[in-house]
Parts: structure tokens; C-alpha cells; sequence
């Protein structure tokens, strides 16, 4: 068996008291107001979404999909967010945010700014996209644009797959008013009595397993159009309430608190008390309340009255309401307005050596660590084939892997489940609390019980965040360790359009240090140190912030020096203090973060070194990277830590170091791109604006970053294809 070298892990003597106080030390040349607002700022992100959904040169079905994005987003951060302030307040459990204000008052700037930003978005709708679309062939129509033909064939559609399921709810004394649920799409209806003249209220669900956007004949050549189902289900009324005279009607949606709260500690299965929680989930308190423009006051009053909602909650909209219909919009068979097709290509080390012969996985990890780029570079060939391959492998005696999201039909779940009725000893850790995914995780989490799989749910009070994967292989009488750490979720969906790094590797330290965390993960703590591993809750922030420490200290003895970290978020407060003490020294700091950012960048005497730039595109940029100078002897993690509070203190994460050179090049060519004036991005500013900047001085679009790596990605494997 042979030895690798143990690298320096780049963290210095665990007994430097010098850094332990200069970590520690009150920060009283730091002023106070020093971080922008982690819910504004999340806002401000979402902002950067509808950006791209309202930008003419993003083609066309990408941009509805930008706006259904921005409706999705939307919904997620109410049910979440906006909930768990809410019930702070309520509770008298309310502490100040990360700016130090008081709950109430974030939360109504939070109102503020979700209100703009909703009438923009409804605006971009109405008066961008769908006019767009309408040019292109694609029409979204009311009832009173259609014709008499249309109609016809509408209304026998109407009676044969609608009619039957609808349940029209009346409100009266003997029917009191309904339970809305959570993001349901309703029709809140006002009527008369013909016989006694009295009116009276009626509340419609649009059922939610009904096409949401009808497609009307159309013939070739001639354009797509298409009717929501509210409208078609609007102008049937009098069927619905026969003998009653139908005096209004509007549309209306409700958010409800989604957040989820769990005692662990006195929770005997976790399994059971999630399921209980994901049934009370439906019966959250209102948080907002979505109607029509044109809802009249009568039933808006009745509406908030019975929601119990106040007026802050209420947004007033065009129709329609709930625009994350236009995903089934942009699933249409359109190229021409589409991003140009991508096809991942195979890691070079992966590739077979014979043109249609099968790839040996181990032996390529055994000549060198492979670093993999999805979505650049395929993820059914190399996570999926590295799984698939150890399942079958007679000489593979265990796998052990942390499962935090996966698809339905996973490929990945398949694996372990062939793996255990091969009679390999198989190891999942599932982390069931993964939010809006804990109901789907639980039913694959009880198919790998029954197939034999060893299912652990992971340790009291932290979520498992980490991607990870261990498989233990006999090699002439002696064990060895293949690994992989991940950046993302082994879910092959999500892998085709989120941006994340993955290394495989045969290092022994890497395989010792797994073997370690899993052992412990299916124990009762994380207690120990790792040699090339950084692992949260206990040691990942503190090895993250000597690195910063050894960077500001090369500055101050005139080195160079510099930081780089790519996250989702940065929100952390002692992660952001010494990336400024950095820049006061004079440390160069990039930070490349696609979503939060409460770190002010910019800021003359304290941040004027850090620059802050984010970039989305066609995929979702999700890598975590942290990369040091090192004077001259870089340092290089990826893993899946960002910097938040509940990564760095209620979740179990991991960082590898990337050792290869070719690897850590290869990373800071990446970051050289994200950060160039000549890539398309935007620029954080101190006062919290996020500025775009996406055409040079001549107008001309600047360069799309991930367009680039595709292209580098693809260059790289043309020798390798010719010989």
C-alpha cells in the first residue's frame, strides 16, 4: 500500500497564542455599523434575478423561467424567513438582527422592499416578457380576447377535466369561513341569492393538480396560446352556483409560515416527529396575503378580517398571481430562444482509453486526485459512475455517503441499494431535515432500510450539510480508501444546472479522516481534529480565520498577500471582522457570493482592499472555494460550507484542501475570470447597491463567465478526442 505525504494543512501551530488574541481581541478599530442587513440583502439578490428576466439579451424562455425563479424565491423567503420574524415577534423571543435592529423594524423594510419589488416583477410580466413572447409566437390570452370557437372547445374542456373537481366552499351561518392553504391559488367569489336577495361569499380552490396554463388548437405555423385556468374556471361561475346571480370575483393567494421547529433532543424518531411537523407545516399563520389590482373592498375587508392579516401583508398585484406558472411555459420546445445547448463532456481522467470501451474509475483515482467541474463536466460519468462502479465491484467492501437532497428516482439511492443487496456493508447518513425536501427524503431514506442499507439520521441538534463519500476497497490484502468531497448535493438534476466542484481522491489522510468524521456521524459527536479536512461546527471558522490571520500578517511584514472565497452567502460575523482587519493591513480580499452578503465592501479605513462581485447566469453558481496566498506557496479548500451561523455552528460541514497545483491553478483561473472589469457581473458598493455591469463603454456585452468555462472546459478535451 503506498503512503502519500500528510501536506501542511496551512493552519499553523494549534498553540499560536499570538492568533488566538488577535482573533479574540475586541474589534475597537472596527466602527459598529459595519454590516449591511442579511434580509435586505437577500432581497437584494432576488433583485439580481429579476435583472436577468428583464434583460432583452437573455433569451427569451430563459427569462421566464428568470421570473418564475423570482416567484419561487420569493415564496421560499416569506415561508421562511419573513415566518421566523414573525413568530420572534410574537413569541417575545424577538433578538436584534445582524445590524443590531429590532425585528419589527427589519420586517417592515422587509414589507417595503417585497412590495416594490412584486409590482416590478408583475411589470416585467405584463409589460416586457408577454409582449415579447406574443411576438415570438407565444400568446398568453383572457376570456374576452378568445373567439366563439374557441370558447366552444374551451367549455367542453371545462366540463369533461375541470367541473368535476372543483369544490366550491359557500360562507354562511352554517358554513364558516375555510381553511386557505399555503400557496393555494383561490377564487374569492361574491353572489346573490335569486330567492332571497341576499348576498353571500364563496371561496374556490383552482386545483393544483390541473394545468395551470391551458394551451388553446392551434395550427402549424400559427401561434402557441394559452388561457390560465383561473380565467377559464372565472367565466363558468354560473355553473358552479346555479340560480345565484354572480355579482364579483377575484383572485386571491395566501403564504403561510413553512419554517419548521424541532426539538430534537426530545424527539425518540426523528422520522415520526418530522412527518407530525410536515403535516402542521400546512397549518402555519398567514404571513402575506396576494390579490388582484382589481379586488374590490368589500371582499378584501372579509378576506383580512378572516386571515386575520394586516395591511402590510396584503399585495395588491396584476393579475395573473403566482407567476411560477410560467415554468410550464418554459419547458416549450423553442431553442431559438433558449441558451445555446451544452452537453457536459467526461473529465479527461475519466475518459475510456478505448473510443467505446468503460472508464476504470479506481484506476484513474489511483494515478492522481481528479478534480470535476459540473456542470462543465458530467456528473453521470464521474460521481454517478464512481457509485455505480463500487456497487458492482466485487473487491468493494463498504460505502458510506452523506445524502442531503437527491431526486426521486436517484440513480445515486439506486447504487447504495445495489451496493447492499450485493452484500457490501453501506452506510447512508441522511440528513431529513433538509428543508422543503424533508417529505421526499423520508420516503427514499425508508427504501434504503428495507434494502439492508445502515440509515443513520446524523447528530442531535446539527444538520449533516457535507458531501461526502467513502468507499473502502481490498487491494491485495490491504484496504484502501477512494473518496470523494463535493461542493453540491448528489442529486443528478440539480447537477445539470448548479454550478459545483467535487475531488476524488486516494489520499490516505483524506480516507483516515473520513473514516473518522462517518464513524463519529453515526456516533454522538465531532470532537477531533482533521489533517487535510476542515469540519464545522468545532474547527471549520477557526481554521478559516488563521488562514485570514497569516494573510494579514504577511501584509504587515510586507508580504504579498491575498484571500479569495467564493460562497452562496457571507454572513458570519467573525469571518467578516478579520477579512477587514486583513484589508487594513493591506491584504487584498475578493469575495465572489451569489446570494447574501452583509460584509461592506469599499468602505475607506476599513474595507477599501475587498472587492465584492456576484454573477448568475443559465446556472446556478454554488461552489464554495477559499484560496490564500500562502507567501508564494498557495492554499486551496472547496467544500460546502458558506459563511452563515448555521453552516459555521449547526451544521456538520467539510472542507478538503485541494493539494494538485494543476487543481489549485485551475481554481485561481476561475477567480482571475469572476473578478476581471471585462466579465459580465455585478459590483457590490458600500452603501449595499449592487450596480450591473454587463456591457463595456461601446455597448457591446462583456464576457459571460460561464459561457467562457464552457468553452476552456471543452478546448482541454479536444487533443485528448483527436488522438
Amino acid at each position: 500500500m503506498l503512503e502519500t505525504s500528510i501536506p501542511d494543512s496551512g493552519l499553523g501551530d494549534a498553540d499560536d497564542d499570538d492568533f488566538d488574541e488577535a482573533v479574540e481581541a475586541a474589534d475597537a478599530e472596527l466602527p459598529d455599523h459595519r454590516y449591511l442587513d442579511r434580509e435586505l440583502s437577500w432581497l437584494a439578490f432576488n433583485q439580481r434575478v429579476l435583472e436577468l428576466a428583464e434583460d432583452p439579451n437573455v433569451p427569451l424562455l430563459e427569462r421566464l423561467n428568470f421570473l418564475a425563479i423570482f416567484a419561487n424565491n420569493l415564496d421560499e423567503f416569506f415561508m421562511v424567513r419573513v415566518a421566523g420574524l414573525k413568530r420572534r415577534i410574537l413569541t417575545g423571543l424577538a433578538v436584534p438582527t445582524n445590524v443590531g435592529r429590532a425585528p419589527v423594524d427589519v420586517l417592515s423594510d422587509i414589507s417595503a422592499e417585497a412590495h416594490r419589488l412584486q409590482s416590478r416583477h408583475a411589470d416585467a410580466w405584463t409589460n416586457h416578457v408577454r409582449p415579447d413572447l406574443a411576438a415570438a409566437g407565444i400568446e398568453f390570452r383572457l376570456w374576452d380576447e378568445l373567439s366563439d370557437d374557441d370558447r366552444e372547445g374551451l367549455d367542453e374542456y371545462f366540463h369533461r377535466q375541470v367541473f368535476p373537481v372543483l369544490m366550491p366552499l359557500a360562507v354562511d351561518p352554517a358554513h364558516p369561513f375555510p381553511y386557505i392553504s399555503g400557496l393555494s391559488l383561490n377564487l374569492a367569489i361574491r353572489i346573490r341569492n335569486a330567492k332571497t336577495g341576499r348576498q353571500e361569499f364563496a371561496r374556490l380552490k383552482v386545483p393544483p393538480m390541473l394545468p395551470r396554463l391551458i394551451e388553446l388548437p392551434h395550427e402549424s405555423g400559427s401561434p402557441r396560446r394559452y388561457i390560465p385556468l383561473e380565467s377559464l374556471i372565472a367565466n363558468h361561475l354560473e355553473d358552479l352556483f346555479p340560480g345565484m346571480e354572480i355579482l364579483d370575483h377575484h383572485t386571491f393567494r395566501l403564504t403561510r409560515n413553512e419554517d419548521m421547529v424541532i426539538e430534537e433532543d426530545e424527539t425518540e424518531n426523528l422520522i415520526q416527529a418530522l412527518e407530525a411537523e410536515l403535516m402542521r407545516r400546512r397549518f402555519g399563520p398567514p404571513i402575506r396575503l396576494e390579490i388582484t389590482d382589481d379586488m374590490d373592498d368589500v371582499t378584501l375587508d372579509l378576506l383580512v378580517k378572516e386571515l386575520e392579516i394586516t395591511e402590510k401583508e396584503v399585495y395588491r398585484l396584476p393579475g395573473p398571481l403566482d407567476l411560477r406558472a410560467l415554468f410550464e411555459l418554459g419547458r416549450l420546445d423553442r431553442p431559438d430562444l433558449r441558451f445555446p445547448a451544452h452537453v457536459p463532456t467526461t473529465a479527461v481522467a475519466f475518459q475510456p482509453a478505448e473510443q467505446n470501451g468503460r472508464a476504470d474509475l479506481f484506476a484513474a483515482i489511483r494515478k492522481a486526485d481528479v478534480l470535476v467541474h459540473h456542470p462543465y463536466e458530467s456528473f453521470t460519468t464521474s460521481v454517478q459512475a464512481f457509485l455505480e462502479q463500487a456497487a458492482k465491484d466485487p473487491h468493494v467492501l463498504a460505502i458510506k455517503q452523506t445524502l442531503y437532497r437527491t431526486s426521486g428516482d436517484s440513480p445515486i439511492v439506486q447504487a447504495l441499494i445495489d451496493a447492499a443487496e450485493a452484500g457490501k456493508q453501506v452506510l447512508a447518513l441522511v440528513e431529513v431535515k433538509a428543508r422543503f425536501d424533508e417529505a421526499n427524503n423520508i420516503v427514499w431514506a425508508r427504501k434504503l432500510e428495507k434494502a439492508g442499507v445502515h440509515v443513520v439520521y446524523g447528530l442531535v441538534g446539527l444538520k449533516t450539510h457535507c458531501k461526502l463519500v467513502n468507499v473502502i476497497r481490498e487491494e491485495n490484502g490491504v484496504l484502501r480508501s477512494y473518496s470523494h468531497i463535493g461542493t453540491g448535493n448528489y442529486n443528478p438534476k440539480t447537477s445539470r444546472i448548479y454550478e459545483d466542484f467535487g475531488l476524488f481522491t486516494v489520499d490516505n489522510q483524506v480516507g483516515r479522516d473520513l473514516t473518522r468524521l462517518f464513524n463519529e456521524l453515526s456516533g454522538y459527536a465531532i470532537e477531533k481534529k482533521f489533517k487535510r479536512l476542515l469540519v464545522a461546527p468545532l474547527h471549520l471558522r477557526k481554521g478559516l480565520l488563521r488562514l485570514i490571520e497569516k494573510e494579514r500578517r504577511n501584509a504587515l511584514a510586507g508580504k504579498p498577500a491575498r484571500v479569495r472565497i467564493k460562497v452562496n452567502s457571507i454572513v458570519d460575523e467573525q469571518v467578516i471582522d478579520a477579512l477587514y482587519r486583513a484589508s487594513q493591513a493591506g491584504v487584498t480580499v475578493e469575495v465572489w457570493v451569489r446570494g447574501i452578503c452583509s460584509l461592506k465592501p469599499g468602505v475607506a479605513g476599513m474595507s477599501e482592499n475587498i472587492t465584492v462581485r456576484s454573477i448568475l447566469g443559465r446556472y446556478l453558481e454554488h461552489s464554495r472555494i477559499f484560496a490564500f496566498h500562502n507567501d508564494g506557496d498557495p492554499v486551496a479548500y472547496i467544500g460546502s460550507a458558506d459563511m452563515m451561523h448555521r453552516n459555521l455552528d449547526r451544521r456538520v460541514e467539510a472542507l478538503v484542501r485541494v493539494t494538485t497545483p494543476e487543481h489549485a491553478k485551475e481554481l485561481e483561473e476561475l477567480f482571475d475570470l469572476a473578478m476581471s472589469d471585462e466579465t459580465s457581473s455585478w459590483h457590490l458598493g458600500p452603501d449595499g447597491e449592487w450596480t450591473r455591469h454587463s456591457l463595456d463603454a461601446n455597448g457591446k456585452l462583456l464576457v459571460d463567465l460561464q459561457e467562457r468555462t464552457m468553452a476552456r472546459v471543452q478546448q482541454r478535451r479536444r487533443p485528448r478526442a483527436v488522438r
